[in-house]
């Protein structure tokens, strides 16, 4: 997987070119619009469901760039790159293969919040993601900006006031039709450049501003609602000009820890990884952002912008008086740059360049290229059914910054699973959805399905009600059996490999249960663990790996022919070990949310003349969102517990009455 050679990025756009030059008149099953993270991975799931698909993007050869910071995962984004991973997704073998920076984040915490983060080489990934794509059977790229959605009357026998039969592109009356189409815009969608007092349309520096007629049909043919979010960049700094002796080094984990299930290590070598530099800003940093705010329009805007990605100049507003850290990162084993996280800006350049300037460490920087500011266009996200399929509109998916959300991360992650639902869509299966009792997933699509958003949307493993049961390293063995038995997104090679290690944990776990031995016994084999005197019972050999003091390797070493075979699932069964009377007792709260998330609620119910007691304002917010089933109402802003008793009251009324008269 780590040895494969890739082509060079001239090969990549001609054998493109020669994919996509007889697209007139031809029907695909899926379109993806935009080949950013969302984009990518919603063509390519589209593509291993099984749909003729067509991935549209500006520039062929920006395809996978990694428009921000060239860096992946994280707290709460590990998880979601680990799961995109076990779904048979791309970002985690890109970033296993383009990493050059691995650590796992809150070690010193437990395992189910650990958060698996690489910095990455800007060209290796962008190569690794174009040369995947290339590869991809069923896959079509084409270059172009496509101007309007095609849309008709609905198909009646299912919900919907319209149906999209394809796009239009645009310089011309270029017609593809398509049976679904997943949008995947970012930040593109009427995007809007501010630096400075300066504003030019764009969605990213140095890209053509996208289409309008693509942000007017959604507003006025589809009557979606659109919301309007901002976000930003730092400046990139000439790593020569910064003196990294007066800022504190941080390097990488000497064991780097990789991305994807079906890799042992990482591309880079780790004594090849490049270490990152942390500083700090400076009185004189807020001096320079309090002074130069009458000059910078974004930072005036009303627009909402990122809590958890703000800007120095919201940063020095909301926290005056503070010193905010700033990490100085590589942008790539020979890249000359560096990027400066915590450093977004949208002040002029000559600002922005006094501004850096005031931090020690970068006394003498020299700027490579300015920070700025974006807005853009969102879609209110309540508009979409779990499945990411605007519920008005028969056809149409949205994934990533579209729909309010934030980060390469959960951009991947709403991308795979919009694919996935659009290809199914158009090959006549029904649709899937992922519970936030098995998925991080889960949690992000029910979270914007159900809740909305105010701000730009960002995962955290807070959210996560089950995190201890939803952890990294057990991402496979929740999703990569379900994604290749009831999804069809999983290869067969990958399905076998989820089952061998499944059937392998199994065993183990079976083999710590039959070992049992007397408290006494155990502290003759492991006179060093601290097991009680006190203690007089029969524990399990899972019953010691409890215990921080031992790990798998210390009961295999006493015990070789029970566990010797299982040595390559150490770190993992010690973690089920630590972690099982957490997950026993979520296993039980787990059943239970489930029976109440697995009750369908009619779409068609009209909740104003629901004969329950009902305030007007929950009718009015279950009328506005439409929870698809009771559980996603429970967490509706707004509606009370006893609300949802009398809903869980009617709809059994209900079925109870179906079921009579059946």
């Amino acid at each position: 997987m780590l040895t494969k050679k890739l082509p060079p990025l001239r090969s990549f756009l001609v054998l493109v070119s020669r994919r996509a030059s007889h697209l007139a008149q031809q029907q695909y099953d899926v379109i993806v619009v935009g080949g950013g993270h969302a984009g990518t991975e919603a063509a390519a799931a589209a593509a291993r469901v099984g749909a003729e698909t067509l991935l549209v993007t500006q520039k062929i050869h920006k395809i996978g760039v990694l428009s921000c910071n060239p860096s992946l995962g994280g707290v709460g984004k590990g998880q979601l790159v680990k799961e995109v991973d076990a779904l048979d997704g791309l970002c985690g073998r890109a970033g296993d293969w383009a990493g050059i920076h691995f650590s796992i984040l809150n070690r010193r915490k437990g395992p189910a919040v650990w958060g698996p983060r690489a910095q990455l080489d800007r060209q290796h990934y962008r190569e690794f993601i174009q040369s995947e794509l290339l590869s991809t059977p069923r896959l079509t790229v084409l270059e172009g900006s496509v101007e309007e959605l095609l849309v008709t009357e609905p198909n009646p026998e299912e919900p919907g006031h319209h149906r999209v039969t394809g796009i239009r592109l645009a310089n011309g009356s270029h017609r593809i039709s398509s049976s679904s189409v997943v949008l995947t815009t970012g930040t593109f969608l009427s995007g809007s450049l501010f630096m400075g007092q300066n504003t030019s349309a764009g969605g990213r520096i140095g890209d053509a501003p996208s289409s309008a007629g693509l942000s007017q049909t959604l507003r006025e043919r589809l009557g979606l609602r659109i919301g309007r979010l901002r976000t930003g960049t730092p400046p990139r700094i000439v790593k020569e000009s910064v003196d990294l002796s007066l800022a504190e080094l941080h390097p990488p984990d000497s064991s780097p820890t990789p991305f994807s299930f079906l890799n042992t290590h990482t591309r880079c070598k780790p004594e090849e990884q490049l270490p990152c530099h942390l500083t700090y800003t400076t009185p004189g940093v807020e001096k320079v952002v309090r002074e130069s705010l009458h000059l910078n329009s974004h930072i005036q805007q009303d627009t909402k912008g990122p809590r958890y990605c703000p800007s120095i100049e919201s940063r020095v507003l909301r926290f005056p008086g503070r010193k905010h850290q700033v990490w100085l990162e590589p942008e790539g084993l020979t890249s000359e740059l560096l990027y400066p996280q915590g450093l977004s800006m949208t002040m002029p350049p000559e600002i922005q360049l006094r501004l850096i300037r005031e931090i020690p460490a970068m006394h003498r920087a020299v700027i490579h290229t300015p920070g700025y500011g974006v807005q853009y266009d969102f879609v209110c996200p309540t508009q979409l059914s779990p499945a990411l399929q605007v519920k008005c509109t028969q056809g149409l998916f949205l994934a990533g910054q579209i729909n309010g959300t934030t980060g390469y991360e959960e951009a991947a992650a709403q991308g795979l699973w919009a694919g996935v639902n659009a290809a199914r869509h158009a090959l006549s299966m029904p649709a899937v959805a992922l519970s936030r009792t098995e998925s991080y997933i889960g949690v992000l699509v029910d979270d914007l399905v159900s809740r909305g958003v105010t701000e730009p949307y960002r995962m955290f493993t807070s959210r996560a009600e089950f995190r201890t049961s939803l952890r990294p390293d057990n991402a496979d063995l929740r999703l990569t059996l379900k994604g290749f038995e009831e999804v069809g997104c999983v290869s067969s090679s990958r399905y076998r490999e989820a089952v061998r290690v499944r059937d392998g944990l199994q065993d183990a776990l079976v083999a710590l249960k039959a070992l049992a031995l007397s408290t006494h016994n155990w502290r003759k084999k492991l006179p060093h663990v601290g097991i009680s005197e006190a203690r007089n019972t029969i524990m399990t050999g899972m019953d010691v790996l409890q215990y921080n003091e031992v790990s798998y390797e210390m009961l295999a070493s006493c015990f070789p022919e029970s566990f010797s075979p299982f040595l390559e699932f150490s770190q993992r069964l010690k973690i089920e070990a630590v972690y099982k009377p957490h997950c026993d007792q979520q296993k039980k709260e787990i059943e239970r949310i489930q029976k109440e998330e697995n009750m369908s609620l009619p779409q068609d119910i009209d909740y104003f003349s629901l004969p329950v007691s009902l305030s007007q304002e929950v009718r009015e917010i279950l009328d506005r969102v439409r929870p698809s089933t009771l559980g996603a109402a429970t967490r509706l802003q707004g509606i009370t517990p006893a609300a949802i008793i009398h809903l869980l009251n009617y709809v059994n009324q209900g079925l109870n009455h179906t079921n009579k008269l059946d």
